[in-house]
């Protein structure tokens, strides 16, 4: 399988490590990008579409579990752990919380491409990613929204808002959660900051903006009639 510039998140606190994966992935025909904990991964995926992530375990402020986890709130982006803790309960555990393999250091050049490629083969090839309602489209993957064909411009939180409802229709969420869910833990904004997307939202979904529905006393939630 040939992959031509698939973007790769590399996250290790070595950066000898990160100089090594990227070296071979840059040498199989991968984009790379770089963090050196779990804090700068989250805000590299809050702003760069990337194709898969890399995680190292055993890193500061952060472990890779921890960030498995918070990346799973928001994305389906293959997740894979590079680490050098091999024990069985920890594979187990990373892939439990979300990661899509598990490969412990030492490795080689040609295993590791080979399990990237096998991930990314199953996450884009696995069939349409498109969710579809009435005139609405949601493009997962290529992070695009149309309504009737006509391709609307969203805000990175507008668009994550828009795909979690839509990914949880019929469910009710409250301002708290969204902004748990969509923002994240660490988010220090007021909870007016959901009121505002959701009204900016309804302004560029024109009549798509019925699936938005206002539960009073509680927040919001996206239901297809």
């Amino acid at each position: 399988m040939t992959v031509e510039k698939k973007t790769v998140l590399i996250v290790d606190d070595e950066e000898d490590m990160r100089f090594l994966v990227k070296m071979y992935l840059e040498n199989a025909g991968f984009s790379c990008l770089e963090a050196e904990d779990g804090d700068k991964a989250l805000d590299v995926l809050a702003n760069v579409k990337v194709d898969a992530v890399l995680i190292d375990i055993m890193m500061p402020k952060m472990d890779g579990f921890s960030l498995c986890e918070r990346i799973r709130w928001q994305s389906d982006v293959p997740i894979l752990f590079l680490t050098a803790r091999g024990e069985e309960w920890d594979k187990v555990k990373g892939l439990k919380l979300g990661g899509d393999d598990y490969i412990v250091k030492p490795f080689s050049p040609g295993e590791l491409i080979a399990r990237i490629e096998a991930v990314m083969r199953r996450a884009y090839h696995a069939g349409n990613h498109d969710l579809s309602f009435g005139p609405l489209t949601i493009d997962e993957r290529g992070r695009k929204v149309t309504v009737d064909g006509e391709p609307l411009i969203l805000t990175l939180k507008e668009f994550d808002l828009l795909l979690f409802l839509a990914k949880h229709r019929g469910q009710v969420f409250s301002r708290e959660e969204l902004l748990a869910k969509v923002w994240g833990y660490d988010y220090t904004g007021n909870v007016r900051t959901v009121d505002t997307h959701i009204k900016t939202l309804r302004m560029k979904l024109k009549q798509a903006s019925e699936f938005i529905h206002t539960v009073w006393g509680i927040g919001y939630k996206f239901e297809v009639s």
